[in-house]
């Protein structure tokens, strides 16, 4: 090596080691203790449960003020208003397709495996299905879930703990700085700081990781034991194998035929955050990762902000197809099995019915129950069957819409021209790692890329200069 290029190599700043592969490993150990921990000392994993209910309640905290941030910045950095309508028209319509689809793969897998047929179960041994119900029942018709997407106040969004209310108000922020011109400059400068300091907190908060997943599955394998994941495995086997079908089959052909991307790809590209949601049962712990994600492999930050939030409370694959088959199932196991009619009219309330549930675990069963009570009531106490396996089902279920809501945001990209094929493709063969230490990605990779590409040195353009281009 030259003396000119030692100089050059001492000079260049030296990029920090990733150290989260550890925090990764550690949610795996953490896993298997908590599954031994609830199988061998019962009382000692119901007790260490709320380490997993602290966990969840950590992330959620960030929520409201990452989507806030992210759709702020996305839409003010936007000059045309008309995109941003065009990026949410797109995924409605998307969104309503996908919810079809995943609904009708449901109802044909749960029909063709009838996984409840001879159990003939009592329902007075089961129960608990009216305080499911009275759960559900607790957010209003649809008028009142429209009406409680208004805030109390500006500042009460982001408190309050409703993702509807934050994508409200920050569309409404966003469209507001996006008509000030150069005079919001200042205040989008200000949010892009604000963003940074958001997304810090949580990579903090992420370390924590490995105890909440010990508590939470302790606490599961500590209530139902290892017998109830055995004695429903049939309709645990079924469910999670319709959900890869679904991810890997109809997902991953529509990604393949309008992105041009692959769908293992991604799955590896997105695997720790597939690990943190195995781990918490909530895609919400996953989702602002997610939305740092879709921007570093090439979707722009305004595409992104409006797909992401928007995915997570009207793109429910997963509850679509968990909805399906654990309905058919417990008409089956109490020996009155739906008809067809009644499957669809049953399932279709219920996917209406769990807007904006979407991440939250628990939300899925409680939408069961509520569309039983509603439709069949005489099924209602059946929803006990389901509470044991639950957890280990919504696993499945906040995984595949994740997978939906990640598909999506690079199809509406494509669609909308949003979307950076060849970044992706640089991104996916690693060539441009994720910043794993702050999910800001406004330094060591943009400076990489802008090698890569142009062969020069100079800064990368931001998301929102790319988008003003």
């Amino acid at each position: 090596m030259s003396s000119a290029e030692a100089t050059a190599t001492e000079g260049a700043p030296r990029r920090k080691r990733d150290r989260t592969h550890w925090l990764y490993i550690g949610v795996i150990v953490a896993v298997v203790a908590g599954v031994l921990v609830g199988w061998l000392a019962p009382g000692a994993g119901k007790s260490v449960g709320v380490l997993g209910t602290m966990f969840v309640d950590l992330i959620k905290m960030m929520i409201s003020p990452v989507i806030f941030c992210t759709i702020v910045l996305g839409i003010g950095s936007v000059k045309a208003a008309a995109k941003v309508g065009k990026v949410g028209g797109m995924a409605l319509v998307y969104f309503l397709g996908m919810s079809t689809a995943a609904l009708g793969i449901g109802l044909v897998v749960g029909n063709l495996l009838d996984p409840g047929t001879g159990l003939n179960v009592d329902p007075a041994s089961v129960g608990s299905g009216a305080a499911l119900a009275e759960q559900a029942h607790e957010s209003g018709g649809t008028m009142d879930f429209v009406a409680s997407i208004i805030p109390t106040s500006l500042l009460s969004s982001l408190t309050a703990g409703s993702v509807l209310q934050t994508l409200f108000v920050a569309l409404l922020v966003g469209f507001a700085l996006q008509s000030l011109g150069e005079t919001g400059e200042p205040i989008l400068r200000g949010i892009g700081h604000l963003q940074k300091l958001v997304f810090k907190i949580l990579s903090m908060i992420l370390w924590l990781a490995p105890i909440g997943a010990f508590g939470a599955i302790a606490n599961v394998v500590g209530q139902t034991g290892l017998e109830a994941v055995v004695q429903l495995a049939a309709l645990m086997l079924g469910f999670y194998l319709t959900c890869v079908i679904f991810v890997f089959g109809v997902l991953g052909t529509m990604l393949r035929v309008v992105a041009r991307v692959s769908i293992f790809k991604l799955v590896k590209y997105l695997g720790r955050e597939y690990l943190l949601i195995f781990a918490t049962s909530s895609s919400e712990s996953a989702l602002p990762r997610l939305i740092a994600k879709m921007e570093h492999v090439g979707v722009e930050r305004s595409t992104v902000g409006v797909v992401v939030p928007t995915g997570y409370s009207f793109n429910l694959d997963g509850t679509a197809i968990y909805l399906t088959m654990a309905s058919i199932f417990i008409a089956d196991a109490m020996g009155q099995p739906l008809t067809l009619t009644e499957q669809i009219s049953l399932l279709l309330f219920m996917i209406i019915a769990s807007k904006g549930a979407a991440g939250v675990s628990g939300a899925g069963l409680a939408t069961l129950a509520g569309g039983l009570q509603s439709h069949r009531p005489d099924l209602l106490d059946g929803v006990g069957l389901i509470v044991g396996i639950d957890r280990f089902m919504s696993e499945a279920r906040a995984i595949t819409n994740f997978s939906g809501n990640a598909v999506a945001t690079l199809i509406i990209g494509a669609w909308t021209g949003s979307f950076d094929a060849e970044r992706a493709r640089t991104v996916f063969s690693g060539e441009i790692p994720f910043d794993e230490s702050s999910m800001v990605d406004d330094h060591g990779a943009g400076d990489e890329r802008t090698v890569i590409e142009t062969g020069t040195t100079e800064p990368a353009a931001t998301p929102a200069e790319r988008i003003r281009g």
